[in-house]
This record gives C-alpha cells, sequence and structure tokens, in this order.
C-alpha cells in the first residue's frame, strides 16, 4: 500500500508575531534570497494577502508575483512588506 503524504503549508502554522519573527528570522539565517521573499510570501498568505498587499502599498498581484519562489521583490516593495508585517531590520555586523 502506498505512503499518503500532504503538502505542508506553513502558513496554516503562522499564526502569533512570535512564529512569523522565528520563522523569517530562520529565512534570513538561510541567506538564500528566494527563500526570504517565499517566506514573506508564507507570512503575507498566512495574514491575507489583499489586507498586506494594501499595508504594503502595491497590487495584490504585484504582491504575489514578487513574493513567490521565483521573484525578485525591488526593496520597496520588500521595506514594505517589513512594515506592514511590524518588523524592523536592524543591522548588524556578521
Amino acid at each position: 500500500m502506498p505512503l499518503k503524504t500532504t503538502l505542508w503549508d506553513p502558513s496554516e502554522f503562522l499564526d502569533s508575531p512570535e512564529s512569523i519573527a522565528a520563522y523569517l528570522e530562520a529565512a534570513f539565517d538561510d541567506g538564500d534570497p528566494s527563500l526570504i521573499a517565499a517566506a514573506l510570501g508564507d507570512i503575507a498568505r498566512a495574514i491575507g494577502m489583499t489586507q498586506m498587499a494594501s499595508q504594503a502599498g502595491v497590487t495584490r498581484e504585484a504582491l504575489y508575483k514578487a513574493l513567490s519562489p521565483t521573484g525578485d521583490p525591488r526593496l520597496s516593495t520588500f521595506l514594505g512588506v517589513m512594515k506592514a508585517l511590524g518588523i524592523k531590520l536592524t543591522p548588524r555586523a556578521a
């Protein structure tokens, strides 16, 4: 009998500011820009793409495209999403 699996959707588990921050921190620790964009996309889906796009100052379609695994968000989009999430980036030495 074949093993049945289901697709894991991280947005189903991003239900608190703490879980969102931990998920995003892990993506930043990895350092892969496409992973960071995909993580932001997961977070935006958890919160609601329409609400996130409005708060970030972009269209919903542009947000979907920018935060897809193959997306490459502009810095202004990235900063708008971070502001909408209430997350402040703080530079520090590596």
